[in-house]
């Protein structure tokens, strides 16, 4: 596993995302996936009810706050693919 992965991992841990409800699956270009459900996040590429796609450099400010989830899908840095409704109930949560 890849140290930007372990990182992204730990950093989504921290966060309180308790209340998303749903299953997500962030891939990273060229680093691999993590999977985030109400047990937290973890390293692996299963079946999500949304999947968001960025690079590294993205993901990472995202998860710093530096850019907001939704700026960083409408500028084309962030791809969601599968429900929208429960990509925007995980924005707020990622910040």
């Amino acid at each position: 596993m890849s140290d930007v992965i372990d990182q992204a991992v730990k950093a989504l841990n921290e966060k309180d995302t308790s209340g998303f409800g749903d299953t997500a699956k962030f891939v990273i270009d060229g680093e691999g996936a993590i999977m985030l459900d109400d047990e937290g996040a973890r390293a692996g590429d299963e079946d999500a009810t949304v999947t968001m796609m960025a690079d590294a450099d993205t993901f990472q400010q995202i998860l710093d706050g530096s850019i907001n989830p939704t700026t960083a899908f409408m500028t084309g840095k962030l791809k969601v693919d599968g429900d929208m409704g429960a990509a925007m109930k995980l924005a707020p949560l990622l910040g």
